[in-house]
């Protein structure tokens, strides 16, 4: 069993849904958590403690330890008052899970650029906000674990999600690099890619596929995300009890000399431009280039750094 006993924990968006799930089985493994739930409605307008309140009792009826908070994400002095409030109660912070999230689904023929912010605001730079008021707390006490809360919208798109995904995706890269920044530290960075029943698929499934989809099923991915066991830079797909990898790969492809024809040979050997035999996951971005400057015919003898 993963023990979080003397873990301090952060889950946004945790007064429902997802994150209510996460914070309740966080606790059950004996981690203290700060419940923090804006209380807005789906598309993030309105707000209200009650619905954080509400899981904290939860916790604490199970002789767990909480706290209800309600800041915004997207507002960064609210963000360091909620994380003092942590330090000031259990004097550290080893996890964060970045859950908060909104929805304002249109085509983006349709969409207001407005709505495009928001959403954006809410996931990207509320995850950056969070992350940011933790990552020196964590890489000062050598240990940290964040979990980025990313979508299939992201990695493969959805239609009516351009906001949304455009902000899940950019998530992943976010994981990617304070993955590699804080490895030294032992702070390890993952995403999570959940398919879950909760207040953003109503209306959008068949109740029967939503009753499959208990949020409770994918919680135990973030628990082994939070662990001390946790991988880094992951990306855990979860929902209805499976649990799946995704990754972003680069093929062998081929290579080109320069000339006017360069356009044409891409399209005439797209087939084996894209061919997926023996293609890699990289570790980093730097990768990319030696690749291509090998292909190319250049010996790198020293690795780039990215």
């Amino acid at each position: 069993m993963v023990d979080l006993s003397g873990r301090v924990a952060i889950v946004t968006g945790a007064g429902g849904g997802l994150g209510r799930e996460h914070a309740l089985l966080l606790a059950r493994q004996g981690a203290k958590v700060l419940v923090n739930d804006l209380g807005g409605a789906a598309d993030g307008t309105g707000a209200s403690l009650s619905a954080a309140e509400k899981v904290v009792s939860e916790i604490k009826s199970a002789g767990g330890e909480a706290i209800a908070n309600g800041a915004s994400v997207t507002d960064y002095a609210e963000v360091e008052a909620m994380v003092a409030d942590v330090i000031a109660r259990w004097g550290r912070v080893d996890i964060l899970v970045n859950n908060a999230g909104i929805l304002r689904d249109r085509t983006f023929a349709k969409m207001d650029l407005a709505d495009f912010r928001a959403v954006v605001d809410v996931h990207l730079m509320g995850a950056v906000n969070c992350t940011k008021a933790v990552w020196d707390l964590m890489r000062d006490q050598g240990y940290g674990r964040i979990v980025m809360t990313t979508s299939s919208s992201g990695l493969y798109g959805n239609f009516g999600q351009s906001n949304y995904g455009a902000a899940k995706l950019a998530l992943v890269g976010f994981m990617q690099t304070l993955g590699l920044e804080g490895e030294k530290y032992n702070v390890r960075v993952n995403c999570l890619a959940p398919t879950a029943a909760t207040r953003m698929l109503e209306g959008l499934m068949p109740q029967n596929m939503l009753d499959a989809l208990a949020p409770a099923q994918v919680s135990p991915a973030v628990l082994a995300l939070v662990s001390e066991a946790a991988p880094n830079r992951a990306i855990i797909c979860a929902g209805a009890g499976s649990f799946e990898e995704a990754n972003i790969t680069l093929t062998s492809g081929i290579f080109v000399p320069p000339g006017e024809d360069a356009a044409e040979q891409i399209l005439s050997r797209y087939a084996e431009l894209t061919d997926r035999d023996g293609e890699i996951v990289p570790e980093r971005g730097g990768v990319q280039g030696d690749v291509e400057l090998r292909k190319a015919g250049f010996r790198l003898a020293v690795t780039q750094e990215a």
